[in-house]
């Protein structure tokens, strides 16, 4: 083989390393310091700046809302929390409302927020997605009863 084509093969495989190298560490840099650019936000039906949020608030039939967040499967499985007015946020951070311990959960992963008697489901730019049902969550989405919330092994539902 002619000493051109070895070398420029060498210098190919040369940048595809250092390619994989930077995608790994912007990986990883996103996955652990996702926690500075979220904050809490107040649940309220009103966005920052007192804006109204789009759309019509979904409508919750007496004596059907959610009162509890259950962990159906994965390691947490059988785990409940006892929702309030406060949002509940979900991932491998230790200061998460749920912590989990799932490899395909980002440190911080996803949100539950209440507004106006719904839950909404927020993905937080996660590495692996959120999904409601079968559908990736790409942004706040109401979550109905008994729906599974599904973040890597981990399944969450919302119930009465």
């Amino acid at each position: 083989m002619p000493e051109f084509v070895l070398t420029v093969a060498r210098f190919g495989f040369l940048v595809l390393l250092w390619i994989f190298v930077f995608t790994v560490v912007g990986v990883i840099r996103r996955d652990l310091f996702s926690g500075a650019r979220s904050k809490s936000i107040v649940a309220s039906p009103r966005g920052v700046g007192g804006a109204v949020l789009p759309g019509r608030p979904a409508k919750v039939k007496r004596g059907k809302a959610a009162r509890q967040l259950v962990v159906t499967a994965g390691q947490l499985a059988g785990t409940r929390i006892t929702l309030g007015e406060a949002p509940i946020t979900i991932g491998r951070a230790e200061d998460s409302t749920l912590v989990i311990t799932d490899d395909f959960a980002s440190a911080r992963h996803a949100r539950l927020v209440p507004r106006d008697g719904q839950w909404f489901v927020e993905d937080l730019g996660s590495t692996n997605g959120t999904y409601l049902d079968r559908g990736k969550v790409s942004g706040p989405t109401p979550v109905p009863l008994g729906v599974p919330i599904r973040i890597g092994r981990t399944s969450l539902e919302l119930r009465p």
